[in-house]
């Protein structure tokens, strides 16, 4: 199954610099915060100095650097110890309406039934399988708890299995930096061979062969996934076959099998650019062949379906894509043929394949859409959605030769459902509706609606909001405001057990669709990126001024929250509108925007010059200039603030947000909060364990909370 390259999982960050413990800090007292020592340092470009007095320290294992991020967690707990208990009464309030002994809902894949669970009282997944039919005997094929036992980080990830079912790779990451070591079980003896890759990122697939494997190799230093290489089983990784090396530094690439099985597909991406080469999954020894030449500004993706491939795609100005048609001998781009036009009130986002039916996922006015039709035109509709908060999204669905789609559907008030839909009989069956445990939870009790302000260039903003019946929307009411706005990432509305843990406490939960994200189609996010990029900023200010307008809250009340991309919002947020929020959270921030991008050998910063811009042109070095956080942090009253950070973040690193807080305190004339969190065991997903990560939204939570008189 293809899909366009999902940007929400690149992310930037990346900067070298230092921090160093001063006296003050060893003697810190209760009420002191810690004071990064200062180092003169000049950074020179196009003619010009900037000084960064907290450059001069990068090195994780460095142990003043290690002393000072200490000292921060320190400080933190002894401001926060007020809210020790309740934190703890969040986080086990959360945790109550987790059903823990959960599994997923079966899907069936080559003959076998496959399912993740959990069982009571364990962090980790099971990943089980059942042969033929769930009335078989399980067989479990990896326990994420027997394997996290000795690490403080794991994740498995890329789980797969050989054809003839006998074999699975899988990859582990115990350091949560994404670099994945792939090994190879015996499903049949339980036996883990001594096939052992690194640096990976966790995906591969198998050839029709069952000994061939193709996986992605990432670079050991900047982590850019740039080379596809051919293990053979049982032979050492040194010998491993490179068949792809994407040379060029502003892409990446990955590899995966196509649901016809037929062709095992490379695709290489940049943020404006893709590519694509196939090789027949029954010749591992072939060589791979390029579907069509990348060209500047083409973006494609591929699905093979009998003889043809459908290539979903932006060729010709088609600004929210098309679906176009190729045959397999001859698949450059002049000879696509025209299947689906484009459409300019309409995104097109992907496309699903069965023997008798293709499903569409669309966007219209920021609601999704499933459209089914039969290959033959015989039949052609939409499933119905009412709701204006919802989110619909086609689910997994290996089998080719089948009738049923799986779709999953769920609104700000709705918890999560599994659905299985005849295409043929157009019925549908509920197979699984996430349980809310506790006995508290009640849909009728929560009212969910989409508003719209207006921003500064006229453009009208859609937020979607949630909250308790009985909460009234007036100047004492808190608002949670929340958003990310880049790489064309689209957070729609979902239900969260978590965020009911606010809801019940009379906040009220605002998601901001600005621009930067899709939510609006392609055009939506073309103007939220490079030159247009503090669009996504004044988008988020302009929903708060229309949150105050509207009387639904008030600057005593408005609170802000956004991660990695959406941290940077936060930092511009704060700069730019900081009388507007009474506290701010930032979570792993991406907040010194010109340094980070004029390192090419730090992770992921060559494959962001089209989200962000190169600053070694001028014209985008003064524009980063004119909104970069740390390069914009002055000596004013800031909100209070929380920012959190993983010492093993690979995608926005912990000395980003640690310069930031640091130069926060050297200048901020408030007296204020601003806390640093770090956690010294994670990256930038968190926790790894599903009850861990909610101790630390228990965290974020509390603070909130408790600047609200909450607790």
């Amino acid at each position: 199954m293809f899909n366009k390259v999902e940007r929400s999982i690149v992310f930037l960050g990346y900067v070298i610099f230092a921090i160093s413990c001063t006296q003050q800090n060893k003697n810190m007292t209760d009420t002191t915060a810690p004071v990064a020592k200062k180092m003169h340092k000049e950074l020179v470009a196009h003619g010009e100095v900037r000084i960064d007095d907290y450059y001069w320290l990068n090195e994780r294992d460095n142990t003043d650097v290690i002393a000072y991020l200490e000292q921060e967690n320190e400080y933190y707990a002894k401001l926060t110890q007020h809210t020790k208990d309740f934190q703890e009464k969040l986080f086990n309030e959360m945790k109550s309406r987790i059903k823990e002994d959960d599994s997923s809902v079966p899907y069936k894949q080559n003959g076998y039934w496959h399912v993740t669970r959990y069982e009571t009282g364990k962090e980790y997944p099971i990943y089980s399988r059942f042969k033929g039919s769930l009335d078989a005997a399980e067989e479990i094929m990896f326990n994420g708890n027997e394997m996290a036992k000795d690490h403080e980080y794991f994740n498995i990830g890329g789980i797969s299995i050989s054809p003839d079912n006998k074999l699975a790779v899988f990859g582990v990451d115990t350091v949560s930096r994404r670099q994945y070591t792939l090994r190879i079980k015996n499903l049949e003896t339980g036996e883990i061979y001594d096939d052992k890759i690194e640096d990976t990122t966790g995906g591969s697939v198998w050839a029709d062969d069952n000994r061939t494997l193709f996986y992605v190799k990432k670079d050991s230093v900047t982590l850019r996934a740039d080379r596809i290489l051919k293990h053979k089983l049982g032979t050492p990784s040194s010998s491993d076959t490179e068949v792809f090396h994407e040379q060029d530094e502003t892409f990446g690439t990955y590899v995966y099998k196509t649901k016809s099985k037929k062709y095992i597909v490379i695709g290489s991406y940049s943020t404006l650019t893709s590519e694509f080469r196939t090789l027949r999954a029954d010749e591992p020894d072939g060589e791979f062949k390029i579907f069509s030449p990348r060209e500047r500004g083409l973006e494609y993706s591929i699905v093979h379906y009998k003889d043809a491939f459908y290539i979903l795609t932006n060729k010709d100005k088609a600004t929210n894509f098309k679906l176009m048609r190729a045959g397999e001998e001859d698949t450059s781009s002049e000879k696509w043929e025209k299947f689906i036009p484009h459409r300019e009130d309409v995104l097109l986002e992907d496309i699903e394949i069965f023997r008798d039916y293709y499903v569409l996922s669309e966007r219209e006015n920021g609601l999704n859409r499933i459209k089914i039709t039969r290959w033959d035109n015989s039949d052609t509709y939409y499933l119905p959605f009412e709701s204006e908060t919802y989110t619909a999204y086609v689910s997994r669905n290996p089998e080719f030769d089948t009738d049923t789609l799986r779709f999953g559907y769920n609104s700000m008030t709705t918890p999560s459902s599994v659905i299985d839909f005849n295409m043929k009989t157009k019925e549908k069956e509920v197979k699984k509706e996430q349980e809310v445990l506790g006995g508290q939870f009640q849909k009728e009790n929560y009212l969910e609606k989409r508003i719209w302000a207006t921003a500064k260039d006229g453009a009208k903003i859609p937020m979607s909001i949630v909250y308790h019946k009985d909460t009234p929307l007036n100047r004492d009411t808190p608002i949670l405001q929340y958003a990310y706005g880049s790489y064309g990432v689209t957070l729609d509305p979902n239900f969260s057990t978590v965020r009911l843990s606010l809801l019940d406490r009379g906040f009220v939960f605002a998601l901001a669709h600005i621009r930067g994200g899709e939510y609006l189609g392609r055009p939506w996010y073309e103007d939220g990126k490079l030159l247009k990029k503090k669009n996504t900023f004044t988008d988020f200010i302009d929903c708060s001024r229309y949150l105050i307008e509207m009387g639904y809250t008030s600057p005593d009340h408005l609170y802000a929250m956004g991660g990695s991309a959406g941290g940077l919002l936060m930092g511009a947020v704060a700069n730019l509108a900081p009388e507007l929020y009474k506290g701010i959270v930032a979570q792993v921030p991406f907040v010194d925007v010109i340094t980070t991008m004029f390192d090419d050998s730090i992770p992921l910063t060559t494959g962001e010059y089209d989200e962000w811009g190169n600053p070694n042109i001028r014209e985008y070095y003064e524009y980063m200039k004119s909104y970069s956080p740390y390069d914009n942090v002055e000596a004013k009253a800031y909100p209070n603030m929380l920012v959190t950070t993983g010492l093993h973040d690979s995608q926005v690193q912990y000395f980003e947000p640690a310069k930031w807080v640091a130069k926060l305190r050297e200048h901020k004339t408030d007296d204020n909060l601003l806390l640093f969190n770090i956690n010294m065991d994670a990256g930038h997903g968190g926790a790894s364990g599903r009850f861990e990560a909610l101790k630390e939204t228990a965290k974020e939570y509390a603070f909130l909370l408790d600047l609200e008189g909450k607790i």
